[in-house]
């Protein structure tokens, strides 16, 4: 049975269990599914979405609150009753809850924090106090930890009685009486060894560890490079204060891609869903940019009026000003996407300049000659057909295209490359130098190229 079969019919059975509004019914018929296939009934029925909600067992209600849009979980939250929020919250791995806290106004956070379990408002209390967009945000208390003087056979037992809490049992830590960090073994190292074996002859005193200030960026490199699925989180003093998991990291990964894909579409980051955000609210994340571009390209007019003079003297030179623009604008955008999307995965860093810079000047001189010659040839072709349209100076006019465009290109990549790096370096977010705002920036300079290049060739016959 295919995919789309079996939702359709998981949806029927569905609405004829809802009908009969019977309670047992329902959290029998909910709980009986996947937690993936209920987050799809609270999408495909939102008029049903806080009852699918409070009529499971609030443990799978919390795992299918976590995974729900953040539009969604605002929702039933002010549609479930206070003791249903209350048990849900309650439920909610710290660092889901604390994501969610962290998007909502203060007001509504200080009620819904009064509705927590002592030690869960201590819990989430400690993870909000820390920077946003930390790495502090995303941690969870919730962790596996032994001692070196343990057997395996304790460290077994130790699962038992607390992995059903914990966020995950595949890494377990181990930590002295002080409890600071000393190792991380993975859960395999414990399977593959004799009870009797003491923790402290499976340790090697070699383990990555984050801090809670770290951007949450940071992290997911070092995720990354490691090739982890759990990193512990220690204080300056090496206390063991939490861990982080791959789902979390995996979840910032996502954000911050969206984020960097709007701001390389020349506008600020949305912070809420398109269809969800107040229109003008939308409104002024778009116009900022757009005005901000919109005045650079007032450059590009100032530009043409000040080579005004060379347009009236040789007008043939102004039906290739949207050739040579679009070619600088298209390759500096080409270079920043390729830069940008390098940077964000690792795969470049500031020290890398020159090696970028090397070998942009080398794609720009290619990728500006190929263009060139096919400029060139355009012009030559055109006056094979109609050779009043460029006159006896058709050549010169060629070379000056070939030679523009050459240069253009070329600047176009060197702009587009070097920018992104430039902002990093200054603490700024590369993704800024979006596409539009690189090819503004090119078009301007590209038309000071053109004439410059036309001025040059042509004095003493077309100007």
């Amino acid at each position: 049975m295919s995919l789309e079969l079996e939702q359709h019919t998981l949806q029927e059975q569905f609405e004829a269990v809802i009908k009969t509004e019977d309670k047992l019914l329902i959290r029998d018929f909910l709980d009986d599914q996947n937690i993936s296939d209920v987050a799809v009934l609270v999408e495909e029925f939102p008029e049903y979405e806080s009852n699918i909600i409070a009529n499971m067992s609030m443990n799978r209600a919390a795992h299918v609150f976590k995974i729900l849009d953040l539009s969604v979980q605002k929702r039933i939250i002010h549609e479930l009753p206070p003791n249903t929020t209350a048990s849900l919250l309650n439920d909610l791995p710290a660092d889901d809850r604390t994501d969610f806290l962290e998007e909502l106004p203060s007001n509504v956070v200080r009620e819904l924090i009064k509705l927590l379990d002592p030690d869960e408002r201590k819990i989430t209390l400690s993870l909000l106090g820390y920077p946003e967009n930390s790495i502090g945000r995303l941690m969870t208390p919730d962790y596996v930890y032994v001692y070196p003087y343990n057997t395996i056979e304790e460290v077994f037992s130790t699962i038992r009685k607390y992995g059903k809490d914990s966020e995950t049992i595949n890494v377990i830590y181990v930590i002295n009486q002080k409890g600071e960090l000393l190792d991380d073994i993975r859960i395999r190292d414990f399977i593959l060894n004799p009870p009797d074996k003491k923790v402290s002859e499976l340790m090697d005193d070699r383990f990555v560890a984050l801090h809670p200030d770290d951007d949450q960026e940071t992290a997911s490199e070092i995720f990354k490079m490691n090739n982890r699925v759990a990193l512990p989180v220690v204080s300056a003093s090496n206390k063991l204060l939490g861990i982080i998991t791959i789902d979390d990291i995996l979840w910032v990964a996502t954000e911050e891609f969206s984020e960097d894909m709007q701001k390389m579409g020349g506008t600020q980051a949305l912070d809420e869903p398109y269809l969800e955000m107040p229109i003008l609210k939308l409104f002024k994340k778009r116009v900022v940019w757009l005005v901000v571009l919109f005045l650079g390209e007032l450059l590009t007019a100032t530009a043409m009026q000040f080579f005004e003079g060379e347009i009236q003297k040789a007008v043939v030179l102004a039906l290739f000003i949207p050739l040579i623009i679009s070619s600088g604008g298209n390759s500096g955008s080409q270079a920043s996407t390729l830069i940008i999307q390098a940077m964000a995965i690792g795969e470049i860093t500031l020290k890398d300049w020159w090696r970028v810079m090397k070998r942009e000047i080398i794609s720009g001189l290619l990728l500006g000659t190929v263009l060139g010659l096919i400029g060139f040839i355009r012009i030559l072709a055109w006056h094979s057909f109609a050779p009043e349209l460029y006159g006896p100076h058709w050549m010169a006019i060629g070379i000056v295209v070939g030679i523009t465009l050459l240069g253009v290109v070329l600047w176009g990549t060197l702009a587009g490359s070097m920018l992104p790096m430039i902002l990093k370096r200054l603490g700024a977010d590369p993704a800024v130098s979006s596409a539009p705002f690189v090819a503004t920036l090119v078009d301007v300079t590209g038309l000071i190229i053109y004439f410059s290049v036309a001025f040059s060739i042509l004095s003493g016959s077309l100007l």
